[in-house]
């Protein structure tokens, strides 16, 4: 087949509507090879075409025969030498970085390494055994799709409820979503799993990575798969895995397809995106995409032995952020993703190794400039897991504005105090009222917080209140992996308990944190049927696990819609109460005496924290008044939206207290609207209430018409 010289502009396998251009970038190679393939399990290329054209380290050449659906890879030749950096192999296939889908599955063999394993030398020598029929092949796709009226929501962050969530996992075993779209995209944005969103008051699917990624070695070999997916191979391709079609291509309909159902349903997509690092690992890991097209230009070297890979996210290599090719990289793939996928935001794992300039984490660094001067980025969710494994690398409170984080103090303060540790009650002022300890230096807002008590990473939250120690025995690795952090003791009151007894004290403990969830300040994020008890049989690093442990089980007992009917009520009052979600930090000025507004802190006789209570070790109870005027939304006249006051009362001790009600200037009457420990709403009638041990109640105030 002739090829034609073609653009060097845009990147990847470019689709015209008569032919397609190739273009692919490598600063140091001295051939390029275009090979198409019939099948995705050829070994051999139906077609092998020199790549002519280059222009700026770009080779390019266009076909004007080739369509959507026709399989390719590259072969790129070019020195030889890994004391320099230098990796390339041209028995090796590989995969285009700009792929738009990636279609059959990477077969593990000897052959997909650029060195002889097990060889003396090690990556030091060549090997030479051709690694195409082990290889996924990528697709040439129509991008077209019918978007209709499809536009971003630009839901406002003190609006958003995120529901962090896999695509499989949900719909596995949901009987209600048709047999043959379970466990996938087409799955997800099924009428039956987005009704149980909107109950629960989602405006935001957070999914974990559904970037095209493979499973490591060992595990394929242990008979277990990568099911979080955080071992990426394609930035721009849908996971095919997770697509109900296997013709090429299927993926990235499928997907458009579930954004474009969320959407209409008034749910944002927000992808966790994995842009620290790659599959190929370390050194002695495979020659898949950027180590065998420019492994000097694309990756982190150590300057003082350019074999090794500098390495700050636990995974063998670090992507090679002062390379403006490899930014080029990255901001393209999150404009295709906002632009033809119409995604709506983005959580970076490991986010301060994209921000790393000269191995030090810069908070003004080439990237975070590109994303704020983006026209097409502005606007778009951006989330950061706030630290990586490098030196310095716990970046909380650090990130510019625009950026929300993963509020790791939140979820430890609140799962302290609910366990019943002294000493937490400042924190969990803190924590309740949007963190402003950590988020106001970097002059954000409370919108800055993104607050949860679990996620994928550990115990689900029935998990968490059930077992003493973690039960990772079907990893595979001797129970070593996961944290060893034991969060479940000591749920209940203090005494001994029955079984039923200890059922009842964990079932409030899940209410516990459901509903601080809901009553804090900063954007709540609920990890994928913690709403309802979900299990994963203790299990806290189930990242591999792609049955039964991590899927879904929608068969719900009596116990479990009890949960679910009171996550549902605690955030329809979330979104009910403007003072809920405030966008800007309170002022700090007490609700007692003249002037009042905002909120105050109340010891259980009524009486405000002082410094000495906010130090006292003993102390485990607190009251969090908060005015009904102490909201910052406006009508669409600019009129102040007018709130109903709230008296949060917490009870993280093994004994019942009681709480003197405070008295407000307004006529009216307290009423009981929820309460972890009892059933049911009611109108208290005098000063006092009691508040049972580890338990939550709140309380609104009703004004006297």
């Amino acid at each position: 087949m002739r090829a034609w010289p073609g653009q060097a502009h845009p990147l990847g396998a470019v689709w015209d509507g008569h032919g397609t251009n190739f273009a692919l970038f490598s600063e140091n190679a001295t051939a390029v090879e275009l090979c198409l393939f019939e099948r995705p399990e050829d070994a051999e290329p139906a077609e092998r075409i020199s790549l002519r054209g280059r222009t700026h380290s770009v080779w390019h050449g266009y076909l004007p025969d080739v369509r959507p659906g026709q399989l390719y890879g590259y072969r790129v030749d070019g020195p030889h030498e890994p004391e320099q950096g230098h990796r390339f192999n041209p028995a090796k296939l590989l995969i285009d970085p700009y792929a738009k889908a990636i279609t059959g599955e990477l077969r593990w063999s000897d052959a997909v390494y650029g060195y002889i394993a097990g060889d003396e030398a090690e990556d030091l020598t060549l090997c030479p055994w051709d690694s195409a029929g082990f290889m996924p092949k990528c697709v040439v796709v129509d991008q077209s799709f019918p978007w209709g009226d499809d536009r971003p929501l630009r839901i406002p962050w003190h609006h958003t409820v995120i529901y962090e969530c896999h695509v499989r996992g949900m719909t596995a075993l949901h009987s209600e979503v048709p047999e043959a779209l379970r466990g996938s995209y087409l799955g997800l944005g099924s009428e039956a799993v987005i009704s149980h969103l909107r109950q629960l008051g989602v405006t935001a699917v957070e999914l974990l990575p559904t970037h095209h990624s493979v499973s490591e070695r060992e595990l394929a070999e242990r008979g277990l798969t990568n099911y979080w997916g955080y071992s990426t191979l394609g930035f721009f391709a849908p996971d095919e895995r997770l697509a109900c079609g296997r013709r090429g291509g299927d993926q990235v309909n499928e997907f458009k397809t579930m954004v474009k159902a969320l959407h209409r349903a008034g749910i944002e997509v927000i992808l966790d995106v994995v842009y620290n690092h790659t599959a190929e690992g370390g050194r002695l890991g495979p020659n898949l995409s950027l180590r065998g097209i420019d492994n000097a230009s694309y990756y982190l070297l150590d300057d003082s032995n350019r074999r090794e890979y500098i390495d700050y996210t636990g995974c063998g290599n670090s992507l090679n952020m002062r390379h403006p090719r490899t930014l080029q990289l990255i901001m393209d793939s999150l404009r295709y993703w906002v632009e033809e996928m119409h995604v709506d935001g983005f959580r970076f794992d490991l986010a301060p190794a994209l921000a790393r300039e000269l191995n030090v984490v810069d908070r003004l660094g080439r990237f975070f400039a590109l994303l704020q001067q983006d026209p097409t980025l502005v606007g778009v969710k951006l989330i950061a897991e706030p630290w990586d494994l490098g030196p310095g690398g716990y970046q909380a409170g650090n990130f510019p504005e625009g950026w929300a984080e993963w509020n790791a103090e939140y979820r430890d303060t609140v799962r302290r105090f609910w366990r019943g540790d002294g000493g937490q009650v400042g924190d969990l002022a803190s924590r309740l009222s949007g963190s402003e300890d950590i988020y106001r230096p970097s002059a954000r807002s409370p919108d800055a917080s993104i607050n949860f008590v679990t996620c994928h990473d550990g115990f689900t939250l029935r998990d968490l209140v059930s077992y003493e120690g973690k039960h990772n025995e079907a990893n595979g690795e001797g129970n070593r992996d996961g944290t060893d952090a034991n969060w479940s003791r000591n749920w209940g009151e203090e005494g001994p308990s029955d079984t039923r007894r200890v059922k009842q004290l964990r079932d409030r403990a899940m209410r516990n944190f459901l509903a601080t969830l809901a009553f804090s300040q900063g954007v709540p994020m609920i990890s994928h049927g913690d709403e309802f008890g979900r299990s994963q049989g203790g299990n806290n690093n189930a990242y591999c696990q792609d049955n039964r442990v991590t899927w879904i089980d929608w068969s719900l007992d009596e116990g479990d819609h009890a949960l679910l009917e009171f996550a549902q009520k605690v955030f329809a009052i979330r979104r009910q109460n403007p003072v809920l979600r405030r966008n800007s930090f309170f002022s700090g000025r007490s609700l007692i005496g003249a002037g009042a507004k905002d909120v105050a802190w109340l010891r259980p006789d009524g009486v405000e924290f002082d410094l000495a209570d906010w130090e006292d070790p003993e102390a485990r109870a607190l009251g969090m008044l908060v005015s009904g005027e102490a909201n910052d939304e406006v009508d669409e006249q600019g009129r102040p939206i007018q709130g109903e006051s709230l008296l949060l009362l917490v009870n993280g001790g093994g004994r019942s207290c009681e709480f003197h009600i405070p008295l407000l200037a307004r006529p009216g009457w307290w009423e009981q609207t929820v309460n972890t420990a009892r059933h049911g709403t009611k109108r208290l009638r005098d000063g006092e209430i009691k508040i049972s041990a580890r338990s939550l109640v709140l309380l609104t105030y009703r004004e006297s018409k």
